[in-house]
């Protein structure tokens, strides 16, 4: 029976880069995606915090150059795996701020809060980024909100698509369903193109975003988007193509001016967004320059860039996703020539070179250009959220069979992996094998769960292992039954069972890839109330401190009014020329840190003032 949800449900693409929001709006029967506060339809995945606030989104990335070791991004390059793996600390090298080891070898980001040190996993940061995007939900509906549909890409392991859902349950959402973002591509793509698509169409999503990229197959016919195979690199984005012209630059400022800036944070986060800036400007440009004025010891970084170099420092990236497109097709079974249409997904499908590497692999096949490929995924994740939510009425009755990307199993005697569920299998799906025991009278059988595509168990991720009791026998005659099932989110659970004792044992892949415990959670989120409570309480502050400096700005526009001027003596001038006076020293005192009771009772006085002096009360009534 299919769960009800109760109020708005929203769609969330969780970027590494940019983040996106869409709600489905019955009226338009469209999905409709939301601006943030700036008027921006995409919001950095940007978290900083100062001495007395913490910023997330464009006021997060606007001041980065400032505060680099306390500006944190890519938690989506962090979500999910070790900080012994050789991605991550290749990583770190790069980043201002800084990584350590945590708990079970978990990746913790230690920033600076209020003064204090604080260490905060990726699923707290995304958690951030993502009761952000539920904000701004919030403010466009008017309403609370609390269910979602959260984005992954394809290639997401079980670890990194469990943490993802950690950290909407941190941020106080009910996550509806965890969706591959090519997948939400094509139901975006597919309800543009509906009323257009007569038979069966084999749709190619290309989505090269910030920090991934996913390829999917999948086939669209009488409203039923089905996926045949999908591939990618969760490590392959926008950031490395940054990276690179980041790398190229500070070599180049250090042969031309003999100074290496590869130390200084603040230096490399201006360059970083500097070329960033370039990136975009070459997609429709052929030449840009790269400026940082006074970048070190008050040396300007100046140099011309031409799409020709950049194409250079990236080709082996850029053909590195062909060659992923190559094999998704082989997994699929189907030649380019089958393929109907080429949809790119993801700011990064826009770099000219990656276009025309793709154009001339499916043999000059045209790439559609109907969707935004910086909204298409939020678009796609808002349809889901309004098909699952029993309160939208969507007039498209869609069928969506998504797949597994990554093989599936456990590993035999031997370091062997046996796989129960291949790559690519429709999901949700559940498989069972047959196994016997390896050893003469054994109490106890090891089920290690792996996923990957290589022979050796071992070479593989292992998600879990938990150990079954059953009776002594010999060898090969005690027989254990071992089912593989995965969700519509696609997470697995794995049970064993022998028959002729009746004992049975199942898991939920959870902590064996550092995945967050429930005790863990719990104290994020009472973590993340805390944060909150702290914003707004900061609002509150600035928003008193403004209603003090607007009251004393109109009340100096009072006084200087020669006709009021006339009419108070000059002890009563002197009193309120005083008050204004403590008031802007108030305000100025950036050291007294005061609170908001501080500010609120200084405007009741000055108002009680004025009022016994002036006989004005309010400040529409002094500007009058």
């Amino acid at each position: 029976m299919a769960k009800k949800y109760e109020g708005h449900a929203i769609g969330i693409d969780l970027g590494t880069t940019y983040s996106c929001v869409a709600v489905w709006q019955e009226a338009k029967d469209r999905a409709e995606i939301i601006h943030n506060e700036q008027g921006n339809r995409t919001t950095p995945s940007f978290v900083a915090f100062t001495d007395s606030q913490r910023l997330i989104g464009d006021a997060a990335k606007n001041q980065a150059a400032s505060n680099p070791s306390n500006t944190v991004f890519d938690a989506k390059r962090l979500i999910g795996r070790k900080h012994s793996d050789p991605v991550i600390q290749n990583d770190i090298l790069l980043w201002p701020f800084k990584v350590i080891a945590g708990t079970n070898d978990k990746p913790t980001v230690v920033i600076k809060y209020k003064g204090e040190e604080k260490h905060l996993f990726a699923e707290e940061i995304s958690s951030m980024i993502l009761l952000k995007m539920r904000e701004i939900a919030e403010e466009y509906l008017e309403s609370p909100v609390k269910n979602a549909v959260i984005t992954v890409p394809a290639y997401f392991n079980d670890s990194q698509r469990k943490a993802t859902k950690d950290a909407g349950f941190i941020a106080g959402l009910n996550v509806m369903r965890i969706i591959n973002e090519p997948t939400a591509a094509a139901l975006a793509y597919g309800l543009d193109k509906r009323s257009n698509c007569v038979g069966e169409r084999n749709i190619f999503i290309f989505d090269l975003g910030g920090g991934t990229f996913d390829v999917s197959l999948l086939t669209i016919m009488d409203d039923v988007i089905k996926v045949k195979a999908t591939a990618g690199d969760t490590h392959l984005g926008g950031e490395d193509f940054d990276n690179r012209m980041v790398n190229y630059f500070v070599k180049e400022f250090k042969r031309k001016n003999r100074i290496d800036i590869s130390g200084n944070s603040r230096a490399l986060r201006r360059l970083r967004t500097a070329c960033e800036k370039a990136k975009r400007f070459l997609s429709f440009v052929t030449e840009t320059t790269i400026e940082v004025d006074a970048i070190s010891e008050g040396v300007d970084l100046c140099f011309s860039l031409s799409r020709g170099r950049f194409e250079d420092l990236n080709m082996d990236l850029f053909r590195k996703c062909i060659d992923t497109v190559d094999k998704c097709l082989a997994d699929a079974k189907m030649d380019k020539s089958s393929v109907d249409d080429i949809v790119l997904v993801g700011g990064s499908s826009r770099i000219p070179k990656v276009r025309q590497l793709l154009n001339e692999f499916f043999k000059g096949k045209d790439i559609s250009k109907g969707i935004n490929p910086d909204e298409a995924v939020a678009y796609g994740a808002a349809i889901q959220a309004a098909l699952l939510n029993e309160e939208n009425k969507i007039s498209w009755n869609l069928k969506l069979m998504d797949v597994t990307p990554l093989s599936l199993g456990t590993s035999l005697k031997g370091d062997l992996m046996d796989v129960v569920i291949p790559r690519n299998t429709t999901i949700p799906s559940m498989e069972k094998k047959v196994y016997v025991t390896c050893y003469d009278y054994q109490s106890s059988v090891g089920i290690n769960v792996y996923e990957g595509e290589r022979a050796r168990a071992s070479d593989n991720n292992l998600l879990g292992l938990f150990s079954l009791r059953v009776p002594p026998s010999l060898r090969g005659s005690l027989p254990i039954k071992v089912s593989f099932s995965i969700d519509a989110d696609g997470i697995l659970n794995v049970a064993a069972a022998e028959d002729t004792s009746g004992n049975r044992k199942d898991i939920t892949i959870t902590n064996e890839k550092g995945r967050l415990s429930p005790k863990e959670i719990e104290g994020m989120i009472k973590e993340a109330e805390i944060y909150k409570a702290d914003d707004m309480k900061f609002k509150k502050t600035v928003k008193a401190k403004n209603q003090l400096d607007d009251y004393l700005y109109n009340m100096g526009k009072v006084i200087d009014d020669k006709f009021v001027s006339s009419t108070l003596s000059p002890l009563d001038k002197m009193k309120i020329k005083a008050g204004i006076g403590r008031g802007k020293r108030l305000l100025d005192d950036s050291s007294m840190q005061a609170s908001t009771s501080v500010y609120e009772k200084y405007l009741r006085d000055l108002e009680s003032m004025f009022e016994s002096t002036v006989g004005l009360t309010k400040k529409g009534e002094a500007e009058e």
